[in-house]
């Protein structure tokens, strides 16, 4: 599960809830002090409870939003003309203007302007002197700041702001886990902020987030580019035809599973906990659904950040999870050798492919992944065999980063020097949790980085009387 943490909201979630969740989303908005107490907050309750969370810090990339307008609050009506000036301020009721100054250059007589997340919709009828005019479509009320989406519009605007470098930067300085880049349009963008996070000494993790129709024309090239996606279904489904969301949806899971790279799917899932105790059946078919697809997890947003109801939220959405994953069956797990995945040794797939075979046949009760990167914990993630699986590194973050990933428990505490004290240390783990006893069988594999010459080796334990 993902979870959105406003600034301050960790106070309104208990230490057991928060362990409900694999992964916390931090938004970097005003003074990161805030930002710097929260991070702490979850790295505190993490260590306490000996349970690896990742922290994912979202960068708002090139969102264009509405300037201040001249009442906070306005009412559209069908037909109303409205007029975007390339610049100056709102002078009357129906002037609008908006933090990208190339808006009016960039718009062209026909296109359609979305408000209010999609609730207003305006057309331009016309473009003169640095000014759209445009006609509500879609009548509806807006407000100062609010997001303005274009769909099929191609915007010069750079996919990585300045203020996105410098939250980059405190990111790379919090070690913080994953950096999520919005507005996402081309593998060329996440590369290039890929290089500019590993140049500030940081071994977090770019999440791509879906929002753009480009983004889905380059989908493949993305996907394989980025360390992981999100299905960012909010903005996605202003920016193209809502009712092809969720063909959209399954599409971009399928892609992520064929590269084996993690998905989450996010937005609102639970949206009506914002203010009720109950979600709505369709709610929870939605979060059921995401995981049948295959999402490695699912996002809660504006109903943690600034709903009612934040701890039961995060209990609801671990229920339908724990419900849904009961009814699996290994129908949903993917064919061997069906991913594509870059950057791992052949011989690191291939054994970890043979482990999963092996631990079927012997019905071992757990697989354990030795890794220092995390390239092999994914293989094994997206083979999706249900048998339980383990992940310990000698890196603190990649622990933290395999959080993320389907079926993958990390823990901490195990040194990595020798294979017998690994083994000697899961069983006593395994024993103590109530997932081991006297008999049963345990695979180990150990992943690139830590075998000579980076092959993988896999071995099997018994756990004794």
């Amino acid at each position: 599960m993902r979870l959105y943490i406003g600034n301050g909201r960790t106070r309104a979630l208990t230490d057991h809830t928060l362990l409900q969740c694999k992964l916390c989303l931090i938004t970097p908005i005003g003074v990161k002090i805030g930002l710097f107490l929260e991070a702490r907050r979850l790295r505190q309750i993490s260590q306490e409870c000996g349970r690896p969370i990742a922290i994912l810090v979202d960068l708002a990339g090139p969102k264009i939003r509405l300037g201040k307008l001249p009442q906070d609050l306005i009412e559209c009506h069908r037909g109303e003309e409205f007029r975007f000036r390339a610049d100056g301020e709102s002078t009357g009721p129906y002037e609008l203007t908006s933090n990208y100054s190339a808006l009016v250059e960039e718009l062209s007589e026909g296109d359609h302007v979305m408000l209010a997340d999609g609730q207003v919709s305006m057309r331009v009828t016309r473009i003169e002197e640095g000014v759209a005019h445009c006609e509500v479509v879609q009548p509806g009320a807006i407000r100062s700041r609010q997001g303005i989406n274009l769909p099929g519009v191609k915007l010069s605007v750079k996919a990585i702001t300045t203020e996105d470098r410098e939250n980059a930067i405190w990111a790379a300085q919090n070690k913080i886990d994953f950096i999520g880049l919005s507005f996402v349009r081309s593998a060329k963008e996440i590369k290039e902020l890929k290089q500019y996070v590993s140049d500030q000494g940081s071994a977090a993790m770019v999440i791509a987030k879906i929002e753009k129709p480009e983004a889905l024309e380059a989908l493949e090239e993305i996907v394989e580019a980025a360390d992981a996606v999100m299905v960012a279904r909010g903005d996605l489904g202003v920016e193209i035809d809502v009712a092809q969301t969720p063909m959209v949806q399954k599409r971009i899971i399928k892609v992520c599973q064929q590269y084996s790279k993690p998905v989450i799917v996010a937005t609102q899932m639970l949206d009506s906990m914002h203010r009720s105790l109950q979600p709505t059946r369709a709610e929870v078919t939605d979060v059921a659904n995401a995981i049948l697809d295959g999402t490695d997890a699912c996002m809660l947003s504006g109903e943690t950040a600034i709903g009612q109801y934040p701890r039961e939220t995060v209990e609801m959405m671990n229920r339908i999870m724990l419900a849904t994953e009961r009814g699996l069956s290994e129908t949903t797990a993917q064919a061997p050798g069906s991913a594509r995945i870059a950057a791992v040794h052949p011989v690191t797939r291939a054994v970890v492919l043979g482990a999963a075979q092996i631990a079927k046949e012997l019905a071992a009760k757990l697989v354990v992944i030795a890794t220092h990167s995390g390239k092999t914990a994914r293989i094994k993630a997206k083979q999706r065999d249900f048998i339980p699986t383990v992940g310990i590194s000698d890196s603190e973050q990649t622990l933290c980063q395999l959080a993320l990933y389907w079926g993958i428990i990390p823990i901490r505490g195990i040194t990595m020097d020798d294979k017998g004290q690994i083994r000697e240390a899961i069983e006593a783990w395994g024993v103590a949790d109530g997932c081991l006893a006297a008999g049963d069988r345990v695979v180990f594999v150990v992943g690139t980085g830590l075998a000579t010459l980076a092959h993988n080796v896999v071995s099997v334990h018994e756990v004794r009387e």
